[in-house]
């Protein structure tokens, strides 16, 4: 079986309702792919920075309960991190946090297919400097080295060195997946397709060839190609519950997609550049019904491979 080492912040969620209702739901986005890796069936490993806390420990529990591997060295943490979202009258939420990071060591081993990262971990500060980044350059021998950016603008400050910082990692990617917010915040007057052909590389590009995924909530996605080809496709209609763990939900659906189409691991690396748009279509369709689900229901809550074979028999 193909493992997927991620690598980011595991927190818990203090979820705030209009009518002033709170509750707390474990999550942090790299967390909630690992999630949905798992429930999905694949094996999912977790890297990340916990305290041995009840929060930490509830934290731990809910991920291996869906079968998430948390890796052991992830627990240094003094506390474990905490988001609070507060919801608008359209379940979209706004975040702020208490976090902090720090990356423990981890080797990328052969069965390894697949690294992930992304959101506030990815940018974080590290001791050695840009250790993330070497982890994933050697990582590419071997594995898939795929992003989601998840900007968090309430801490990371200013959006010039995040970009900066941002870009190191897409340089180093097979997959990113970013949301239209994310682009702009950091490219405030650009085209967000445009941004995404330049990160898909291609001759001519100072970007090594990488797959480009633009989602823009109910409005669907759109996949940017290295030969600068795009691919739409639209979201599923949902009656909306909140929005939190979406686009997690969206990067989970994509990678397991990208899996069962033999599309990981480093070997095939050329394979999933040169993918037809038949192909990465239905890993987008695929994508985006998982992504549906979780946002029909309260929290980081993705389905099951069993959910999801349901619904399509019932459709």
């Amino acid at each position: 079986m193909s493992t997927f080492l991620v690598i980011g912040e595991a927190l818990v969620d203090a979820v705030v309702h209009l009518d002033g209702t709170a509750a707390e739901h474990p999550g942090g986005s790299p967390a909630n792919v690992a999630l949905g890796l798992a429930r999905l069936g694949k094996r999912a490993e977790l890297l990340t920075h916990l305290a041995e806390d009840d929060r930490g420990r509830s934290v731990r529990t809910h991920l291996e309960t869906s079968g998430v591997v948390v890796l052991p060295q992830s627990f240094g943490a003094t506390r474990t991190p905490t988001a609070l979202a507060r919801l608008d009258d359209d379940g979209v939420a706004t975040y702020e946090f208490d976090l902090s990071w720090d990356l423990a060591p981890v080797t990328v081993g052969d069965a390894v297919r697949v690294v992930h990262t992304g959101s506030i971990g990815a940018v974080a500060a590290t001791d050695p400097a840009d250790a993330l980044l070497t982890l994933l350059r050697e990582a590419r021998a071997t594995a898939t080295i795929t992003y989601d950016p998840n900007l968090r603008p309430t801490i990371m400050g200013d959006p010039a060195a995040v970009r900066r910082d941002v870009e190191a990692l897409v340089r180093v990617a097979d997959v990113v997946k970013v949301s239209d917010e994310d682009l702009a915040w950091l490219f405030p007057e650009a085209d967000p397709v445009a941004v995404a052909r330049a990160w898909a590389g291609g001759p001519g590009s100072a970007c090594p060839e990488a797959l480009v995924i633009v989602t823009r909530g109910g409005d669907g996605s759109t996949a940017v190609l290295s030969d600068g080809s795009t691919v739409d496709v639209p979201a599923p209609r949902v009656t909306v519950a909140d929005t939190v763990g979406a686009g997690d939900s969206y990067m989970g659906g994509l990678l397991a997609a990208l899996d069962d189409h033999g599309l990981t691991g480093a070997a095939r690396r050329d394979a999933l550049h040169r993918a037809g748009a038949g192909t990465l279509r239905t890993v987008m369709e695929h994508a985006a019904r998982i992504a549906a689900v979780t946002v029909s229901r309260p929290g980081a809550n993705p389905p099951t491979a069993a959910e999801i074979t349901t619904q399509g028999s019932t459709t």
